[in-house]
């Protein structure tokens, strides 16, 4: 669960694998999807937005909404949840207290909700790892690479390799945050050199390296 109010600067959102629930002030409460490159988001100064941030594969069980439908777009709750979205959605926006409505609301859920497949999350524990290999995740996990794509696919929004470079991606700028220098962070996060996380960040990001880890 997260809450931040907008300095009114523009935001680079990132791909992280993950599915987001989120209430911003004055627009409502939508699902975000696990998006495969990144996009821009400016609010006002001073607009309060909350959030739950649900790990990799941990959303269509909770949610009720199949990952892939959602990939790279941002829905109103009412358009997956009907009636008990219309009611989510006016009561966050009533609420003195936004975040913690959110919290109440997810874990009124998750008591009837099923647990997620327990594969994939092994699987992202996995493809999180520099020397992540998805023939030889399928293979540790007992599925088939066609099985493993089609699980992961479905409770994440894309497949295990993207996901796999999603991860990577963050990890790099995770230790180039940390002080280590851009051709170390990208050999310990699993690139061939420098230039391949460069690349590679333009291709999810948008924008190299520097501009990411000046925000």
């Amino acid at each position: 669960m997260w809450e931040r109010r907008s300095s009114g600067s523009p935001v680079r959102v990132l791909p992280d694998g993950c599915i987001d629930i989120i209430w911003i002030e004055g627009a409502g409460t939508q699902i975000v999807g696990a998006n495969t490159a990144a996009f821009v988001v400016q609010l006002p100064a001073g607009t309060r937005v909350v959030g739950a941030r649900l790990r990799p594969g941990a959303a269509p069980a909770l949610l009720g909404v199949a990952a892939e439908a959602v990939r790279d777009l941002r829905v109103p709750v009412q358009e997956v949840w009907a009636s008990e979205g219309e009611r989510l959605a006016a009561r966050l926006n009533d609420h003195p207290d936004p975040l913690s409505g959110l919290r109440a609301a997810l874990l009124a859920r998750r008591a009837g909700a099923q647990p997620p497949d327990p594969l994939v999350r092994a699987a992202a524990t996995r493809l999180a790892r520099p020397d992540a290999a998805v023939v030889r995740i399928a293979s540790e996990l007992g599925v088939s690479e066609r099985q493993l794509r089609r699980r992961v696919t479905l409770a994440v929004g894309y497949g295990p390799k993207r996901l796999a470079r999603v991860l990577r991606l963050w990890r790099a700028l995770d230790a180039a945050r940390t002080g280590e220098d851009l051709a170390r962070a990208a050999l310990d996060a699993g690139y061939a050199d420098q230039a391949h996380f460069a690349n590679d960040c333009r291709a999810l990001a948008g924008v190299p390296p520097s501009v990411v880890l000046a925000r």
